[in-house]
């Protein structure tokens, strides 16, 4: 017999199985030798009281044997030689999924990526901490698995309405995730465990037959004119043509898509500005995180998880919020060229480190960016001086990240400021140890940040130091600065097809196109193309 419940029981008990049989066994009166095996199907922390609590749901197996696993696999099949190809531009979560799901419906993959293989960008990573020397195509936004790979891997999202994310979790799982992320409230994989399960994706797209080719950056869609311009394939940076319909998956990041949909000549490629949220990335020491959100001097003790926070507000008419926030994590450097400084946040499996940091930014909407960037010193080095049009709030990324750069002494070096000298507008005298690997400068960020972003982030720290006692304090940095939140652009589609409004056979895809904000709402977003993609070769 199997039988499902719910309870609610001590961190201990949670985390100890033998407990938990025990106090299962107690509560709906099971004789020990009838109950076979019990898994978790939800969970979730209250912390709202002082007496932390964990509610479980729970799948109970009375004299059977479990199942093997919790996750239902897919079956990919060998392509036949002479299946149709596709080329999916981008090797991130939306391209990645994209390629699985071509393979289901029997179509080839050509999955091309900027970037270098998962493990390989390990070594360019390496040297922007250790020579300052950022390679424009191996990054922390660029090559396989997108900036998703080394940013904690967070699997949460509200997206329910545009597909089945549950089928992206039980893709994780049957390439090596453990099944904890289908009970997990908030799951998440780690930085250290997400390069292995991207690389066993990769092979299953290799061992039915389809293509992955890394160092291969897009230079142009290619074009067939017309009453109705049809994309049939692309040229790539080594002059060769791949052909076949295009999933687009670049990445919010990618401005030189950007720019080349912005300047064709033979299609117009439709796009439009879209609001970001820009700021800075805050840390604190994670032992301080746990006192307060579990409401204890000791901390989160050895049976909770690091504690986590989110917070939202609104200061003259625009949000102020928490982004990505990261337990246990570090603060990496995250441009993805020249002349930029850019935060990030990334943390392992374990979420074990010293320190939290999360994104705490503001938004800015597409009308705000020229009245943002006149607060800004004159563009200058490689940032564009246009500042009008499509890419407008692109703009305002590279402005702000090339300012970003010159404060932090034409390095990777950040600049940083403590949480109470920025929200009291004085310099900091001194900084407190941080996760940041190639160093900080001491800035008064409330100097140079346009009044349109610091006056704000001034407003909403305040603000969120007096809901959350003990937040606000000097032991805690704002590092500049935070730009990378979402795509700058929105490349416009039909809802119908998901094609290009303009373009037969492109289907602008996952967050760089402006669709999705994570990588399970990109992996969602790229098996919809693929399926789109699919029916349209049919017709």
């Amino acid at each position: 017999m199997i039988r499902e419940c719910t309870v609610v029981v001590s961190p201990e008990q949670a985390a100890d199985e033998g407990k938990l049989r025990r106090y299962v066994q107690d509560e709906l009166g099971i004789a020990p030798g009838e109950l076979t095996a019990l898994r978790v199907l939800k969970r979730s922390i209250d912390a709202r009281q002082r007496r932390i609590k964990v509610n479980l749901q729970l799948r109970i197996y009375l004299n059977e044997e479990p199942e093997a696993h919790l996750f239902v696999p897919t079956v990919y099949r060998p392509l036949p030689s002479d299946a149709p190809a596709a080329v999916v531009v981008g090797a991130g979560p939306a391209g990645l999924f994209a390629a699985l799901r071509l393979v289901e419906h029997g179509i080839r993959p050509v999955l091309v990526e900027r970037g270098k293989d998962v493990h390989a960008r390990r070594l360019d990573i390496a040297r922007i901490s250790r020579e300052h020397c950022v390679d424009p195509d191996s990054n922390y936004g660029f090559g396989e698995g997108g900036a998703g790979a080394y940013s904690d891997g967070k699997l949460f999202t509200r997206s329910k309405k545009r597909g089945d994310s549950l089928h992206i979790l039980h893709v994780f799982c049957q390439h090596g995730a453990s099944e904890a992320i289908l009970s997990d409230a908030h799951p998440h994989l780690g930085s250290d465990k997400l390069p292995g399960i991207i690389e066993r994706m990769r092979q299953t797209i290799l061992r039915c037959g389809g293509e992955v080719r890394f160092g291969c950056r897009m230079e142009q869609i290619l074009v067939d004119g017309g009453k109705t311009p049809r994309a049939v394939g692309i040229r790539t940076s080594g002059g060769e043509e791949l052909r076949g319909p295009v999933i687009l998956a670049t990445g919010h990041s990618a401005r030189d898509v950007y720019r080349h949909l912005a300047g064709h000549r033979r299609a117009s490629f439709f796009i439009e500005p879209k609001g970001i949220a820009v700021g800075v990335r805050l840390e604190h020491p994670q032992q301080l995180i746990d006192s307060i959100q579990y409401h204890s001097p000791q901390g989160r003790g050895p049976w909770l998880p690091a504690a986590e926070y989110s917070f939202v507000a609104q200061s003259r008419g625009r949000g102020v919020y928490s982004f990505c926030m990261c337990p246990g994590g570090v603060v990496v450097p995250a441009a993805t060229g020249p002349e930029q400084v850019v935060v990030n946040g990334m943390s392992a499996s374990a979420r074990s480190g010293r320190w939290a940091n999360s994104g705490m930014v503001v938004e800015i909407r597409p009308e705000d960016a020229e009245p943002v960037m006149r607060d800004l010193p004159p563009a200058g080095g490689n940032a564009s001086s246009e500042e009008g049009g499509a890419l407008r709030v692109m703009h305002l990324q590279e402005r702000l990240e090339r300012l970003c750069w010159q404060q932090g002494g034409c390095r990777q070096t950040a600049p940083a400021q403590r949480m109470t000298d920025f929200v009291a507008a004085r310099l900091s005298g001194d900084l407190p140890r941080s996760s940041y690997s190639p160093g900080l400068v001491a800035s008064g960020l409330h100097c140079w940040l346009p009044e349109f972003v610091r006056g704000r982030l001034q407003e909403g720290l305040a603000l969120f130091g007096k809901r959350c006692r003990g937040f606000l304090t000097r032991e805690a940095l704002l590092i500049g600065v935070e730009t990378r939140t979402s795509a700058p652009v929105r490349i416009p589609r039909r809802a119908d097809s998901l094609q290009h409004v303009a373009v037969e056979g492109l289907f602008p895809c996952g967050e760089g196109a402006g669709y999705a904000g994570g990588i399970v709402s990109a992996g969602v977003d790229g098996e919809r193309c693929a399926d789109a993609l699919a029916a349209w070769l049919k017709k």
